[in-house]
């Protein structure tokens, strides 16, 4: 193939990959017929094309055409790599600085309604346990029957408590638990946060709720004598769980405040203020609820692991929460 025709066939794709990298269309002339065309590349072809400037490279160096080809792809091909992997890496540290400051920052912006939040969780939660640690017949004004039962099995010494320990579960046991734990966490999650579009409303419900269950739960157990079996269980994944639940009710209760009182603005654009900061929590909730689901399902529940260290590990994760979201990022606000 003759440089000439070399150019002809590949000049859309080197255009298209120009266009790209100078961030916006260009029009390009195409030597085969005279006519100009107008070159609107998709930003998703970009790798493609990328990759194949790098095979065009390859092959014109290889046979050898003019200089002045092998320079353009050669420039060509540095500039897309610059691109490529420059992106990847602002990406990375948007993430990084994201978790690092951004995160841990706008919940210490909005700590009135993360009080808030906690408060509908865990008060109901007392209250609740209170009530049935007293009167056991209360907890299945939450659970029906078969709920209770699976529930004490699940925990009773020598019953069903091994499985959920998981001695004796194959790994792929595990794997399926971590599915199933990060559906039903992160269900619970976008349940708190998007029934705040119900004027907060379906938010406080979603809190009360999950913190009288848990309640009802944690108090039952107790009075069938399972109590370490169940907190050992919890303790750990329960700091990044139950912190996670809350910021996404904090998120959720940030748009009921907007359609609620919107100020001066109308509903809509309240709505859409608001929202912005509420998806970041939510961003940074949904990773700690996948965080959760992982230690559940491959530490929480593993028999190999002796309950004090279980307890230990629980406390210092519980105390690694707090100390990130009081402290992460404070010394570059200031």
């Amino acid at each position: 193939m003759t440089p000439n025709e070399f150019v002809r066939r590949h000049e859309q794709e080197w255009g298209q990959l120009e266009a790209l990298l100078a961030t916006r269309p260009k029009r390009r002339q195409s030597k085969s017929d005279g006519q100009t065309t107008e070159i609107a590349p998709d930003p998703a072809d970009f790798p493609s094309l990328y990759r194949r400037a790098c095979l065009h490279l390859a092959l014109a160096r290889e046979r050898r055409y003019p200089p002045a080809l092998i320079d353009r792809l050669d420039r060509l091909a540095l500039s897309g790599h610059q691109a490529f992997y420059g992106a990847r890496s602002r990406l990375l540290h948007g993430i990084a600085q994201f978790f690092a400051q951004d995160f841990p920052a706008l919940v210490r912006e909005h700590s009135r309604l993360f009080w808030l939040a906690s408060a509908l969780l865990y008060l109901p939660g007392l209250l609740m346990g209170l009530l049935v640690y007293l009167q056991p017949e209360m907890v299945y004004s939450l659970l029906d029957f078969e709920n209770v039962r699976h529930m004490e099995e699940m925990y009773s010494a020598g019953g069903a408590t091994e499985i959920k320990t998981g001695s004796g579960r194959a790994a792929n046991d595990n794997i399926q638990m971590f599915g199933f734990y990060i559906r039903n966490n992160i269900s619970i999650g976008f349940q708190c946060f998007a029934s705040g579009l119900l004027f907060g409303l379906g938010t406080l419900f979603y809190l009360i709720f999950n913190g009288l269950l848990f309640g009802a739960v944690s108090a039952h157990l107790i009075q069938q004598g399972s109590a370490e079996r169940f907190f050992q269980f919890v303790i750990a994944h329960g700091a990044f769980e139950l912190t996670a639940i809350v910021l996404c009710g904090m998120a959720g209760l940030m748009l009921g405040r907007a359609l609620i009182s919107p100020g001066r603005q109308r509903r809509g654009e309240a709505l859409f203020h608001a929202a912005r900061p509420a998806v970041k929590i939510v961003y940074g909730a949904t990773a700690m609820l996948l965080i959760a689901a992982f230690i559940e399902a491959f530490w929480s529940s593993g028999a190999y692991v002796p309950v004090r260290e279980k307890f230990i590990v629980g406390g210092l994760l519980w105390a690694l929460v707090a100390a990130y979201f009081l402290f992460m990022g404070a010394r570059r606000e200031t």
